[in-house]
């Protein structure tokens, strides 16, 4: 059932909303959170397309946030209300006229769901603090994208120096079955890791956060290779008995090589909007990886500016202490298993300040020793076998 509302204010929305609920026999809401798409009429069409497929799967009040301003347009609130239609919740579509575009919170909030989440998600161009955007201050998880936004050359640093515990950005969420398949490969025994290189198409987001990823969980160069894509097309982990290497050059099947063992084939696609959103609406806590790879990208620019290779930034060393807190169990590599790594979490707190001092003189030193490895192969693992989907 759809009904479309012209000139309207919010409360004929929510009237609009019961009525059709009524008329639908659903006056029961049953939906788990708000989701607030802001985009534009060239992007609304696959946004909202998107956004009711995962609804399929959480149950969601949509509502489509569409500007169009101008000092010369009267302002004005034109809505369509669409219940019932497909997928599961409700859609509300929100067209704000004149100088009424600036002032879409004051539309948006007596829409919300009582006492419920709210996720706001922009599909293209987003602020560059999203948690100070007027619509990001209502909502607990904030969603951006920086593969369809226009980006600056320094938006990692953009983004780390605003990230407020909530956001995220599609660009994570599609590394994470490659981080997913990393991590298992080193559930096993490997020798020490001393390098990384990862090959994607010029100018892919998602490769430089996977790249930012595997430097700070393994402590290891790792090399950025442009390849034809699609997306990220292989990961490999340089070790003395060979490469631990993810091949996926179709973007659709990965073989993954170990040294001693037969290559096996993984089922590794590039998943679409719908997917990836409905991967984000699983879990609303933040994200302590992607705020620690964050960190990471802005000490490694310091670094770069400095000249030098300085110690981790606060937010760097917060996060990642915040992530280990969440990790029972950690890898060691070389030849070691994650069963293993059981008997050596027991171990005396001396042994583990001995082991930090070590890793912190390798790091200072240039050299990327057993012990930052095993840093990228057990949080890496634990945390990403956490969060399922999402290749680029």
């Amino acid at each position: 059932m759809m009904i479309d509302l012209t000139d309207t204010k919010s409360s004929a929305v929510n009237s609009a909303l019961v009525e059709a609920r009524h008329a639908i026999g659903s006056p029961a809401l049953g939906m788990v959170l708000t989701l607030v798409i802001v985009t534009d009429e060239s992007n609304q069409y696959d946004a909202m397309k998107a956004a009711v497929e995962a609804a399929r799967e959480h149950p969601s009040r949509i509502l489509v946030v569409i500007g169009r301003p101008g000092a010369e347009i009267t302002p004005r609130l034109d809505a369509e209300v669409r219940v019932g239609d497909a997928g599961a919740g409700e859609t509300v579509v929100l067209r704000l006229h004149g100088e009424l575009a600036d002032h879409a919170e004051s539309v948006v909030l007596p829409l919300l769901l009582p006492d419920a989440p709210v996720v706001v998600w922009w599909p293209g161009k987003a602020p560059e603090a999203a948690s100070a955007d007027p619509l990001g201050v209502l909502a607990q998880r904030r969603i951006t994208d920086a593969v369809a936004a226009p980006r600056r050359a320094d938006w990692l640093e953009i983004r780390a120096s605003a990230y407020t515990p909530g956001d995220t950005d599609l660009a994570w969420t599609r590394t994470t079955t490659w981080r997913s398949l990393l991590a298992a490969a080193l559930d096993q025994r490997y020798d020490t890791i001393n390098a990384a290189a990862v090959e994607a198409k010029a100018g892919n987001p998602s490769a430089e956060l996977l790249a930012l990823w595997l430097s700070d969980r393994l402590g290891v160069p790792v090399e950025r290779v442009v390849s034809a894509g699609p997306g990220i097309t292989a990961v490999h982990l340089r070790t003395e008995s060979g490469d631990i290497a993810i091949t996926r050059p179709d973007g659709v099947l990965a073989t993954l090589s170990t040294p001693g063992q037969p290559d096996r084939h993984v089922a590794l696609k590039r998943r679409d909007a719908a997917e990836l959103i409905a991967e984000e609406l699983r879990r609303l806590d933040p994200d302590d990886v992607y705020a620690a790879t964050l960190a990471h990208a802005a000490e490694e620019a310091k670094a770069r500016a400095n000249g030098s290779s300085d110690d981790a930034s606060p937010a760097a060393v917060e996060a990642a202490e915040h992530e280990a807190a969440s990790v029972a169990v950690q890898a060691v590599p070389g030849s070691s298993t994650m069963a293993e790594s059981a008997d050596a979490a027991k171990a005396p707190a001396k042994r583990a300040a001995s082991g930090a001092a070590t890793k912190k003189t390798a790091k200072s030193g240039g050299s990327s020793g057993g012990s930052a490895g095993s840093r990228g192969s057990g949080t890496g693992g634990s945390r990403a076998s956490k969060r399922t989907g999402g290749a680029s």
